[in-house]
Order: structure tokens, then sequence, then C-alpha cells
């Protein structure tokens, strides 16, 4: 196999390695150095004899993951409040035309199950990432894993059942959410405190990540009435030379705020039976640095 070759298959394969690797760690950084790493091992082992590149590539992207997801968790158990996903922009990109599997794909990044996925094992996680986002046969799954296709598909099993549980029942209806979404923002920039609570489900709960490196609260926000008020005030202390844009981030609309150009806060919401059920704030610069630049 050639250099030009090998390097070809790599970039053809590399979206669903970055896909895997996100999926597995919620951070963009964590998830490149997984794909670069497994493109160091690719150009030093390329052959003839890989018949499936892609399964092949797969199963070294998704070791490494596990590798250092059980590195990184240790490191979590210490940050400083809440901690969400680093917020990603989504574009499924014609490889993805079909209605039902952008909504899988977008359903699989999106901030709530994301976080559901962090109390799962490494295994489980790895193993609910490739079968359940991407459809990967469980004959495959084990082969990437050293497992039987036995042991596998229990593992499916509790991770299912784990998320199942966990995962919080929102609707997924993206034009209601932009609809929300939209009446959010007009409610808290020019509208009413009575105009926003009445957007606010009774127990709508607020989870904020600074990671303690700016402004944001450190514990979990509950009822209408407290989130609303907090809310109000948030907006309504935003300087007037920042700029407020919707943008597409883990499969959904979300609030972002920028400040010179580089986004400053992530504003999310999460939609049930017509009204907000929760909302997320990410201000941990380290999580935003990757967001576009306006």
């Amino acid at each position: 196999m050639t250099v030009d070759t090998a390097t070809e298959l790599f970039e053809e394969h590399r979206p669903v390695l970055t896909g895997v690797a996100y999926r597995m760690l919620g951070r963009v950084a964590d998830a490149e150095d997984v794909v670069q790493e497994a493109w160091l091992r690719w150009s030093a082992s390329a052959r003839e004899d890989i018949r499936e590149p892609r399964a092949y590539l797969v199963r070294i992207a998704t070791r490494l993951a596990i590798d250092r997801l059980r590195h990184l968790q240790s490191r979590r158990e210490s940050y400083t409040g809440p901690w969400l996903p680093e917020p990603v922009v989504t574009e499924f990109g014609p490889a993805v035309p079909d209605t039902a599997e952008r909504a899988v794909l977008a359903d699989s990044v999106s901030l709530a199950v994301l976080v559901v996925l962090e109390s799962l094992s490494p295994l489980e996680r790895a193993v609910f990432v490739l079968r359940e986002a991407f459809g990967f046969p469980y004959a495959e799954i084990a082969t990437a894993l050293d497992r039987t296709e036995e042991a596998v598909r229990q593992l499916a099993g509790r991770a299912r059942r784990h998320v199942e549980e966990r995962k919080p029942r929102y609707d997924v209806d993206p034009a209601e959410r932009r609809d929300l979404t939209e009446r959010f923002l007009a409610a808290a920039s020019g509208g009413g405190i009575e105009q926003l609570l009445a957007l606010l489900a009774p127990d709508v709960r607020l989870v904020s990540d600074s990671g303690g490196k700016a402004k944001a609260p450190r514990r979990i926000i509950e009822t209408a009435d407290k989130v609303g008020r907090f809310l109000f005030a948030v907006a309504g202390s935003l300087g007037p030379d920042g700029e407020i844009r919707i943008v597409e981030l883990n499969g959904g609309p979300a609030v972002v705020y920028f400040v010179g150009g580089k986004a400053d806060t992530v504003f999310q919401i999460e939609v049930s039976r017509g009204v907000i059920q929760c909302a997320y704030i990410i201000r941990n610069p380290d999580k935003l640095s990757g967001l576009p630049v306006v």
C-alpha cells in the first residue's frame, strides 16, 4: 500500500473515527488526539493484507479512546461544578441523507445523551456508541474490543437499559425546539419576566459548566421561578459589544454569545410538551475555543 493510498483511505474514514472518539470522550481536543494517534499507528502499519480498513481503523480509535477515557474519568471527579461535553457544530453532510439516520446521529451527540454516557463504564460506552450511534454489527464490535460476541451483546443490553432509565424524555421536533429557542431569546432580551417564565416547565433544570474558569452557578438550579429569574438577570447583564447568534450545536439550535468575535457563552435548551424542561450553559473557555469565530 503506497503512502498516498494509505493517506487517502485514512481521510475517507476520518469522520467516523472523529465521531466515535468525540462520543466516547466528550471533548474535541481529546477526540482529535485519538484520531492523530490512530493515524500514526495506521501509517506505520498500513499493509496490503488489511482487507477492511474501516473496521481496522475503528478498532484502533476505539481502543485508544477507551484508554484515554479511563484516564479522564479520574480527572473529572475533581472537576469544579457540573461537567458538560464540549459543544460542537453539527453538520452531517450529504453522506447522511436519510432523515431517520440524521435523527439518530443528532440524538447520540446531544448534551443530554452524552451526560448520561458519562455514567457508563468505558467498555459499555464504547459498545453503546459503536452499536447505537453507528450501527456496527456485534461481531465487528467484538473484534474491536477483543471480546466475545456474547459478551458484547450483554454489554450492549446493559448499556442500553442504563441509558433508557436515565435519559430524559425530551421531544425531538427540530422546528418546535428552534421556535422555543427563538421565543426564549426574544423574552430574555426584550420581553418581561412573565413572558420568560411562561416558556419554562415548573420543574425545569439549569445546568452550568464553567470549570471554575468563568462566572456561572456551580450547582444545578431547579424550578421555573429560580431558573427564570436567573436567566432574566443574566440576559440583562450582557454587554452591548457582544453579538448573539443561533448556531446548530450537538444536533440542535443553541444561543451563542460572542465577545470580540469569540464564543463566550453557549446556551441550549431541551424541550418537552411545548415548554423548556432543561437548559444548559457552557462558559468554560477551554470548551468554547473550537467554535467558529464571527
